[in-house]
């Protein structure tokens, strides 16, 4: 079975990052990707995708990127369960980022 995925797109937040209680670090969030045109009305579409990065990866996205930075992403889709206070099940699809690469070229300073 094949489980691999690329996206490119722009940070929507600042990373969340954070470590586990065994201190390893995760790294959350999320970007914006563009759809191509659809329809008559040449309108574009946005894609929010959740996206979560551990160890290193993680510790690579708090360095070096922020809000509005565009990134390109290397990983797998995965599904995540959980069971609210209520007993209500819910299930997210976020992509399990392995690799996160600049998308932008560094800016030249002044």
């Amino acid at each position: 079975m094949l489980n691999s995925i690329c996206l490119m797109g722009r940070l929507t937040r600042e990373p969340d990052f954070r470590t586990t209680p065994d201190l390893v670090p995760i790294s959350t969030f999320t970007i914006a990707c563009e759809r191509d045109f659809s329809g008559r009305e040449y309108e574009k579409k946005t894609d929010f995708i959740d996206c979560v990065s551990w160890r290193g990866t993680a510790e690579f996205v708090q360095r070096h990127f922020h809000k509005g930075s565009l990134v390109i992403i290397e990983g797998r889709l995965q599904m995540r369960a959980w069971t609210d206070k209520d007993g209500g099940r819910h299930e997210h699809a976020e992509i399990l980022a392995e690799n996160v690469y600049f998308g932008d070229t560094k800016k030249k300073e002044d």
